[in-house]
């Protein structure tokens, strides 16, 4: 029988009806605790009573009406990532995919304003820009991009840290450089911070752009309000998406006034993007999460998991390898196949999510109870303990 819905999903057998905070809820009554939030999306956990208030008083008043008119909520929530950020302007989307077609667009007008067009990204090994022609060409991977030529051209991809690689490709004719500062489906692997400083340095050398893509890294994701800002580097155009909206689609592009001068009106546009009720609620996350106390509090129970997730790794040399990530985005390096090691973490009770490189995301909400860290640290133990016995 044809699947009424298009079968591009490898699902698992779960069909959730509620969710509370770090839990959700199977239509049989089962309870999971979620380490992956939505993968990075749901940042303060479900059903946050915070966005839920605002989300009903929204709706109440105003849905949808276009970009053809002023859009208060949008003004707002752009004036905070403004005032929050290196950006001087944010355009707002539905998604981390549109931003990224945003970004490209953005940088090729820049140049193109100035006279002398250019056409080539840098981009890296194990990056994940979206799933649009031309995201996926920016990342080049070949499962994504079996069968979909002709691609977007214009796209060259380097070896993931090969510093050496990126300075000789860096020339007058790249228009921008584009990087996850954390990378997220390539495996939970943070550049270095020099690198990133690398990376700004070639780019002003050259006159390029420097993009970074904070869909999921972003955010409050580690401990800053954005990952670049460990490095003390700032990019010229930034990609936000997934937790900015809480669970809601939204998504932004924030740039300097100079990275942004060449998109004028008529250049870019979108009906649904930066609409009352996503930009509502988008502004109550930021509120939230741009409060130092609450990044420190994440800071703080990043350290608690990861103290955590080592004594794990001890405990089970023959399943897990290492622990990799910052803050609240983190991976587990695994021996066994990580695949089976999260299906017997969900038959434990406990959501993670596979990544490249036979690694195990957890992407918790940044808001989790110290109490449920250390409950998924022990059902994760369980699943492994299960692995290790079907194993032998």
């Amino acid at each position: 029988m044809i699947s009424t819905v298009l079968p591009t999903y490898n699902r698992s057998p779960l069909s959730f009806v509620k969710g509370e905070g770090s839990w959700l809820i199977e239509a049989d009554g089962r309870r999971f605790l979620d380490m992956g939030a939505g993968i990075a999306v749901n940042a303060l956990g479900h059903a946050a009573p915070e966005l839920v208030a605002t989300l009903t008083e929204q709706a109440q008043n105003l849905w949808h009406v276009s970009n053809l008119y002023k859009i208060p909520q949008q003004q707002a929530l752009a004036d905070i990532l403004v005032e929050t950020t290196f950006a001087d302007t944010v355009f707002f989307t539905n998604s981390g995919t549109e931003t990224a077609e945003l970004a490209i667009k953005m940088a090729r007008k820049y140049h193109y304003e100035k006279g002398a067009p250019r056409e080539t990204f840098l981009t890296f090994e194990g990056a994940f820009h979206g799933r649009s022609t031309a995201a996926i060409a920016a990342a080049g991977s070949e499962k994504m991009v079996k069968g979909f030529g002709p691609l977007m051209p214009g796209f060259k991809q380097l070896p993931w840290g090969d510093m050496a690689a990126f300075e000789a490709a860096m020339d007058e004719s790249i228009c921008a450089v584009i990087v996850e500062p954390v990378q997220g489906e390539g495996g939970i692997r943070p550049m270095p911070e020099e690198q990133l400083k690398e990376l700004r340095a070639a780019c002003d050398r050259v006159g390029a752009l420097l993009i970074f893509d904070e869909v999921q890294c972003g955010v409050g994701r580690t401990g800053k309000l954005f990952a670049h800002e460990w490095a003390g580097v700032t990019p010229d155009i930034m990609m936000v998406a997934k937790g900015i909206g809480g669970g809601f689609p939204l998504g932004a592009v924030l740039a300097t006034e100079n990275a942004a001068s060449g998109m004028v009106a008529g250049t870019h546009g979108s009906t649904y993007g930066g609409n009352p009720l996503a930009c509502a609620v988008g502004l109550k996350v930021m509120q939230i999460i741009s409060d130092p106390a609450f990044l420190a509090e994440v800071s703080r129970k990043a350290g608690l998991l990861r103290q955590k997730l080592e004594g794990l790794v001890a405990a089970h040399p023959d399943s897990f390898e290492a622990v990799r990530g910052s803050g609240l985005m983190l991976g587990i390096k695994c021996k066994a196949p990580a695949g089976d090691l999260a299906v017997a973490g969900r038959d434990a009770g406990v959501l993670v999510v596979p990544a490249a490189d036979n690694v195990l995301r957890l992407l918790p909400a940044l808001n989790i109870p110290d109490e449920d860290i250390a409950e998924a640290v022990n059902r994760l133990d369980a699943a492994a303990t299960a692995t290790a016995f079907e194993a032998k």
